[in-house]
């Protein structure tokens, strides 16, 4: 019984403490995302390159791209604005936070307009003490239609 309660109050203070630092934390995940976005708008590849894995992984509808892929695409995409807004960050363990956002963007990717407001997530995760995104995908939102009558 002795071994149960010590067990009890050791999660129940791990879970107090992790809600405490959550906050910071969330902060810190959304001013990276943003930063990966400023970088890749501004075509500033290291500053990009520093936020981001060497192993990361993109998912959009052209296929799954890797970190010179989007490199790559940083130069064929022209980004006049981005707002991101509606941040959630979860942390499934102290290493990993997932992202989910909404990002409106006016922009041209190989001289396509791609404008429109997006639903999008990012991975990232702390390796020696410094968080990298390690996955990222986005989807354009579909326009509503409205009823026949």
């Amino acid at each position: 019984m002795k071994k149960l309660i010590t067990y009890i109050m050791t999660a129940l203070l791990a879970t107090i403490a992790i809600s405490f630092a959550a906050p910071d934390d969330k902060e810190a995940i959304i001013s990276k995302e943003k930063a990966a976005w400023q970088a890749f708008k501004d075509k500033k590849a290291d500053e990009f390159k520093k936020l981001l894995s060497t192993d990361l992984v993109t998912v959009y509808a052209d296929g799954v791209h890797n970190l010179q892929q989007e490199l790559d695409g940083m130069s064929k995409t022209e980004m006049k604005s981005f707002d991101l807004s509606d941040f959630n960050v979860v942390f499934p363990n102290k290493k990993t936070a997932v992202i989910t956002y909404k990002a409106k963007i006016e922009a041209t990717a190989d001289g396509k307009d791609v404008s429109g407001t997006y639903n999008a997530g990012s991975v990232w995760h702390t390796a020696n003490g410094q968080w990298v995104g390690i996955f990222h995908t986005d989807m354009k939102v579909a326009p509503q239609t409205s009823p026949a009558g």
